[in-house]
């Protein structure tokens, strides 16, 4: 979703309130995350004292494996994003949003803030026991004659 911000720019104290869906065929693009229900969008952009901020919540359904046991599960994610929104910037910018044209395209900013969240590792829950490295059996569920082995 492309939003013009040119008079966002322009006035002190204008705001645009956001609350949309990134719908699914959209995330399917993505490589890597499996989406179950389009992403929500909820926030606003607003120029205080000539600075454009841009502050959401991102909330996000989607189907991972456990890390340990391979178990897949449906997880419920809910981020909150806060960015500084500028017309240009000379030279490295890591730390702002730069408007092209005096547009930017939330779709973006929402998705690469939601994949740089998510957490690195996913557990179905924290005391996974994950598989037997010998027989491949699910230990969470079951007891292998392999567990009482010292490695």
């Amino acid at each position: 979703m492309k939003i013009n911000l040119k008079q966002l720019f322009s006035i002190p104290g204008e705001s645009k309130d956001i609350d949309y869906g990134i719908g699914s065929e959209e995330l399917a693009d993505i490589k890597g995350v499996k989406f179950n229900s389009p992403v929500s969008v909820k926030g606003r952009i607003y120029n205080k004292a000539g600075i454009v901020h841009l502050v959401c919540t991102l909330d996000a359904e989607l189907l991972v494996t456990c890390d340990r046991c391979l178990k897949k599960m449906i997880r419920s994610y809910h981020f909150d994003c806060d960015h500084i929104v500028v017309p240009s910037v000379s030279g490295n910018n890591d730390e702002y949003i730069v408007a092209d044209g005096e547009s930017i395209d939330l779709n973006e900013i929402a998705v690469t803030d939601l994949l740089l969240d998510l957490p690195t590792k996913i557990l179905c829950k924290d005391d996974c026991k994950g598989l037997c490295v010998i027989c491949g059996c699910d230990l969470n569920e079951s007891v292998c004659e392999h567990q009482t082995e010292v490695f």
